[in-house]
Formats: C-alpha cells, sequence, structure tokens
C-alpha cells in the first residue's frame, strides 16, 4: 500500500503555502469544502507549511475510490500524506489525527500550540476533543435533519439543533468566564481551528450565532486572521455566510447534497 501512496503525488495541484521548516514536508491534503475540510488547510496556512491539494468530489463519489481508501480506509475527508521521518510515506485521517500529527512535526516554534505536557497544552485537547466527540457529531446531524433529509422529521430537527445551541452555550460560558480572545488563553490553537468551520456555519443548521454573543466576537476574531481567511478557501471558495443571505442558493446547494447523500446511503446499504 505504501509503494501505491508515494505514486499519488501525480494527483496533486500547486502548494497553497510555504516555509522553512526543521522536516521538509511533503504534504498532500485530500480534502472538499466542510467544516472538516477546512480545518486542515486552516492548520497548515496557519503554520506557513507548503502542502499540495487534491480535491474530493462527493457527487462523483471520489472518495470511495480504491486508491483514497487505501488513505483513509473509512472514505471520508480528510486526508493527509507526507514523507515521514524514516523516509516512507505515511497517511493521516480523521482531522483530529491530521492536526495533532502537523503540530507535533511541524510547529517547533508554538505558533499555535503549547509545549508538550503543559497544563495549557492538555486544556487544548480538552476542546479538540469536546469538539471531534460532541459538537461536530451533533452539529453534523442537525446540518442532515434540517438541511439534506428527503423527509423533514421535526424530532430529528429539535433533538440536533437544541444540541447544537446547549454546546454553543458551553463555548460562549467559557470564552465569556475565562476573558481571553480564544479558547486556551489568548494563542489562537488547533482547539480554536478545529471548532471555527463548524460555528461560523451556524446558520446552515438552523443556530443563529447571535444567541451567543461571546462566541459570535470569537467567530469574527478567527475570521480576521490571515491564516484562516487563507485556509478557509481550499480546495474551493468558502461562501458560507453569503449563502445565509440567499434562500433561494441555499435551497439549491442543499438539494444537490440531498440528492448525492441519498444516493451514497442507498448503495452503502446494499453492500
Amino acid at each position: 500500500m505504501l509503494g501505491r501512496l508515494r505514486q499519488l503525488g501525480n494527483h496533486n495541484i500547486p502548494a497553497m503555502a510555504a516555509v522553512a521548516s526543521p522536516k521538509t514536508p511533503d504534504i498532500t491534503l485530500y480534502t472538499a469544502q466542510t467544516p472538516n475540510g477546512i480545518k486542515v488547510s486552516i492548520t497548515l496556512e496557519e503554520l506557513g507549511v507548503p502542502y499540495k491539494t487534491h480535491a474530493i468530489d462527493f457527487s462523483k463519489e471520489t472518495q470511495k475510490e480504491a486508491w483514497f481508501l487505501e488513505i483513509n480506509p473509512n472514505g471520508r475527508i480528510p486526508a493527509l500524506t507526507d514523507t515521514f521521518t524514516d523516509g516512507r510515506t505515511i497517511r493521516l485521517f480523521e482531522s483530529g489525527s491530521i492536526m495533532q500529527y502537523l503540530i507535533e512535526q511541524y510547529d517547533t516554534e508554538h505558533k499555535i500550540s503549547y509545549p508538550k505536557g503543559s497544563r495549557e497544552s492538555y486544556e487544548v485537547n480538552n476542546w479538540l476533543f469536546f469538539l471531534n466527540a460532541g459538537l461536530g457529531p451533533m452539529q453534523g446531524q442537525a446540518n442532515h435533519f434540517f438541511r439534506y433529509a428527503p423527509e423533514k422529521i421535526p424530532y430529528g430537527i429539535n433533538r440536533y439543533q437544541n444540541e447544537t445551541r446547549r454546546l454553543y452555550r458551553v463555548l460562549d460560558k467559557h470564552l465569556r468566564d475565562a476573558g481571553t480572545e480564544y479558547l486556551v488563553g489568548d494563542k489562537c490553537t488547533m482547539a480554536d481551528i478545529a471548532h471555527w468551520g463548524w460555528i461560523t456555519g451556524a446558520g446552515w443548521c438552523g443556530v443563529e450565532i447571535g444567541e451567543f454573543p461571546t462566541l459570535m466576537a470569537w467567530d469574527e476574531r478567527m475570521l480576521g486572521r490571515p491564516g484562516v481567511e487563507k485556509g478557509r478557501h481550499v480546495p474551493s471558495p468558502h461562501r458560507t455566510k453569503e449563502l445565509l443571505k440567499d434562500q433561494e442558493a441555499m435551497d439549491r446547494i442543499a438539494k444537490e447534497a440531498s440528492d448525492w447523500i441519498v444516493k451514497g446511503q442507498e448503495e452503502d446499504a446494499k453492500k
């Protein structure tokens, strides 16, 4: 499999950023314009690490092709390959795992992290797993039932919207009580980056970010960061806030996504 992974560079397009690093990067990011996908591109831009991008087209089920399943057996984005310290290709999948790898390998100056073993580093992990185990899955289900489900089920919509709001309240209270600019101190870390793509798209699942003023201020603060601004547009323009102002466009995009989501579910059920 690793031999095949070395060949995947043939799918690459030009790098999005560049900087010197103690370990020479050979990164290819396999991604799409989703909250999980832009976590990694924002991380790379914040670190200033060079990378190549391969856009994954869900409508064509590229993520289910054999070559991609060698990188991520679960057939989901984001995924990443790099040349490891032993000179061989390493594969990474699951956004949290990828972010932790990038921090450990390339954030030697602690641009978006704290020293390993510090009190702050463990607090960052608290919030990273809060997102990966809580907010991401709950808001993802809220998106599905509110935007994509072919049948509108009030219980499903209410259940996941309310749980998303509850988790937003946790974040809003934490930021307010801590009095800091970011989730862990006054430094943007992977905990903030992991959350941002979801929270900035709150309206897509029917939750109003204005209900949470401290969290809304954090959202705006994150958007003002150059690395966030660059990374959010990978591999295609990030237009969530603009779309939320255009009901016709929202309905069209939701319908297109719903079609391939339902088709994929039906195909998986037959296997």
